[in-house]
């Protein structure tokens, strides 16, 4: 007996389209009762809609989606969900703007679903590749940033012109550390900040002497 054929679409917000993947859908022939959409972001899986269609697919039934994307941006947590719909459920999968990944026995059988599970592995390679490519790009960003002398992080507080008298007069035992503090209208923490800057900047001083 033959299963039911399912649509996903998703969006990633409320203000986006779901129509072009809608009518693709309808296209394939997916009945509109029959298509679950979210508008979610696909960093996971933890939707309303992908969940409660994943507990409508029987052994047998079709799940069709426009692009690999709608199923989500973590190409990890898709090969999990691939396999557990497929090899686990049984249900076929058909990907409209990718006819490799269409695993319906019809099409080329075992051969079929062993290509669709190769493209998927080769996809996610490249996304994993690409995802370390854009850390790596980052990173030797800010390390070039930093050799031309760019400052990260919140910028340093200037130091009031009464901050030399009121340190004088926290170390001289006239004011306490919290005194000091008010006087200049800072927090505690950035007065002890400048305290242990000024200490090095002192020892660093006393070595070079």
């Amino acid at each position: 007996m033959a299963g039911t054929t399912y649509g996903y679409a998703r969006v990633s917000t409320r203000e986006q389209n779901l129509d072009r993947q809608l009518d693709a859908l309808a296209a394939f022939g997916v009945k509109r009762e029959n298509i679950f959409a979210d508008k979610a972001s696909g960093k996971d899986f933890a939707r309303p809609e992908w969940r409660r269609m994943v507990d409508t697919l029987r052994r047998g039934d079709v799940l069709v989606v426009k692009s690999i994307d709608r199923f989500g941006r973590n190409y990890d947590e898709i090969l999990d969900q691939w396999r557990i719909i497929t090899r686990d459920r049984r249900i076929e999968v058909v990907v409209l703007d990718m006819p490799l990944l269409d695993t319906r026995n019809g099409r080329d059988g075992v051969t079929g679903a062993l290509i669709s599970d190769i493209v998927l592995q080769l996809l996610s390679y490249v996304a994993q590749v690409e995802r370390e490519s854009i850390h790596q790009r980052q990173a030797e960003g800010i390390a070039a940033a930093k050799a031309r002398g760019v400052r990260f992080g919140r910028p340093c507080k200037r130091r009031p012109a009464a901050y030399g008298a009121a340190r004088q007069g926290y170390l001289a035992g006239e004011i306490t550390r919290a005194q000091a503090a008010a006087r200049l209208k800072v927090s505690l923490s950035t007065f002890d900040k400048w305290l242990r800057e000024d200490r090095a900047q002192e020892s660093a001083q006393a070595s070079l002497e």
